[in-house]
């Protein structure tokens, strides 16, 4: 397959860890594995196999982001067109189904489904459910004041990944997307120092406009830090500024 929907002829990849005839189990501890280090990947189900096919519906398989395909949903043509796929899957964070058939002679795409034609196929149809699987928002939370438990604790029921603590000397952790500070004085500069250091995207101070000046004046680079945090809703509660902060967070992401 040359190119299939705008993407580029996907490239062969070195073996994968986990080998081609590997059980579901052994698929499903890898993908464990995977969430545990936060890498994303896209889980490929056959739900339909027609005969004859070399692949029978349960086989699973793992799509990673340099294309390596762990695991097995087929032939060379099938683990092409599942790469394809996956590939773009990844950067939009969806599912779809794929079906692979040597009677479509175009590539089709409508809501949940895509269809490719595959003249290397020996007659048969796969159906494979296509699932991206990305970490979730990783989110660091600096204080111990009611306005910080309420950032670490929506954040949580938003299904990020929150991490929490007055720790101005933890570490920034790897790959963290927001970093927000509600420390009201204490410890706030070396924990926005570090952040800034590291890029996190999103770094956000819980002050008043007076004070967050203050403060980032010592701060190099401080122009990059929110402050006041979040979108101006009238908030007054923590769990109304928690919301507020939260809110500009998915705005600017």
């Amino acid at each position: 397959m040359s190119e299939f929907l705008g993407m580029p002829a996907p490239r062969r990849r070195t073996p994968a860890p986990v080998a081609s005839g590997a059980s579901g189990a052994d698929v499903q501890a890898r993908a464990a594995e995977l969430r545990s280090g936060r890498e994303p990947y896209v889980l490929a189900t056959v739900v339909r196999a027609q005969r004859p096919t070399s692949a029978k519906a349960g086989d699973r398989a793992l799509v990673l982001p340099d294309g390596t395909i762990e695991g097995f949903v087929g032939g060379v043509c099938a683990t092409d067109a599942v790469r394809a796929q996956g590939l773009r899957l990844l950067g939009t964070g969806r599912a779809t189904l794929l079906r692979i058939t040597p009677e479509a002679e175009e590539p089709h795409e409508e809501e949940g489904l895509v269809a490719v034609g595959q003249p290397c196929l020996s007659g048969g149809t796969l159906e494979i459910f296509l699932e991206a699987v990305l970490p979730p928002v990783l989110v660091q939370v600096h204080g111990d004041s009611p306005i910080a438990r309420a950032l670490a604790a929506v954040g949580r029921a938003m299904g990020y990944q929150v991490e929490a603590g007055g720790d101005p000397a933890a570490p920034i952790a790897a790959g963290a997307d927001a970093v927000l500070v509600a420390g009201h004085g204490a410890g706030e500069e070396p924990v926005l120092r570090a952040a800034l250091a590291r890029g996190v995207p999103y770094v956000a101070l819980i002050a008043s406009r007076a004070r967050g000046a203050a403060v980032l004046a010592r701060v190099e680079g401080g122009e990059r830090v929110r402050v006041p945090a979040g979108l101006d809703i009238g908030a007054r509660t923590p769990g109304e500024v928690a919301v507020s902060v939260y809110a500009e967070l998915i705005k600017l992401r």
